[in-house]
């Protein structure tokens, strides 16, 4: 018996621009390259649709999802491509008014068939002197996401939610095998724990990791780490940009590995309940 071809996926790693306008005709031909490739699965980052951190400047900004400029000009890649989208993450309006982070995944139809609002949201004050405080601007989500498709079982994660391994642990219990970390990291915490998490995530669980990333020193002023990264279900590292510059990173996922590295360390079936401390 033949196994199934492997899934080819396609990162995208950008540098979004403060507009929605610029931000499409930088991500756009970015998911062209991808496509070309022969990706038949395509994540861009967290904040794909505008990224800028002063909150009164992106506010009014802000439209529902389904009428996010970049997102409708994604739906209408997917379909011209005939591709899956994942838009790792478009900062949105919701309905009561106010903002979310929301991961949306796109068939191609270009139908939406799944979102995930960011459950944990990053508020820290840094060792660097830096802060942030998400949640002055977005309401955190509040239930996990698998989605299931004719390539695989995807959980959608988004990146500060990669500190909570439990969420990625619930993910796979749920029958995801590739978790998808869209990400715009800082750079000090990017250089620290980035490769650590990713792969710690994949080990845990036995799934493949795909982390598309900003990269570089964006127009609002903030800096973000870059180098997207595809991890196996064993830890190993499938692909890396060792940079912060916009580009494609392509990787090729034999989907029963993950039914292997279950097999042999089978984690999600040994945990066992306890109680204290």
């Amino acid at each position: 018996m033949t196994s199934a071809a492997p899934l080819r996926v396609g990162l995208v790693q950008t540098r979004t621009p403060a507009t929605h306008a610029a931000a499409l005709a930088h991500v756009a031909p970015l998911v062209r390259e991808a496509a070309a490739l022969g990706a038949r699965f395509i994540l861009t980052p967290e904040g794909t649709n505008v990224l800028q951190k002063d909150r009164e400047r992106l506010l009014p900004t802000l439209a529902p999802l389904e009428e996010d400029s970049v997102v409708l000009g994604l739906r209408d890649l997917a379909r011209e491509l005939s591709v899956w989208i994942d838009v790792g993450s478009a900062l949105v309006q919701r309905q009561d008014g106010k903002a979310a982070n929301r991961q949306a995944v796109i068939d191609p139809t270009g139908a939406i068939v799944a979102t995930y609002d960011k459950l944990h949201m990053f508020d820290v004050d840094l060792p660097t002197g830096e802060t942030a405080r998400e949640s002055a601007t977005y309401e955190p989500g509040q239930r996990a996401t698998v989605v299931e498709t004719p390539l695989g079982m995807f959980g959608l994660t988004i990146c500060y939610d990669m500190r909570f391994p439990a969420l990625y642990r619930a993910l796979a219990l749920g029958g995801a095998k590739i978790l998808t970390v869209p990400a715009a990291f800082t750079r000090p915490t990017g250089e620290a724990h980035w490769d650590i998490l990713l792969r710690a995530r994949a080990i845990e669980t036995g799934s493949f990791v795909l982390a598309a990333a900003q990269g570089g020193f964006h127009e609002d002023g903030r800096g973000t780490w870059g180098r997207s990264m595809v991890v196996g279900p064993w830890g190993e590292v499938l692909g890396k940009l060792d940079h912060d510059e916009p580009g494609v990173l392509i990787a090729d996922l034999d989907l029963a590995a993950a039914d292997r590295a279950r097999a042999a360390i089978p984690a999600l079936k040994n945990a066992r309940a306890f109680t204290g401390p």
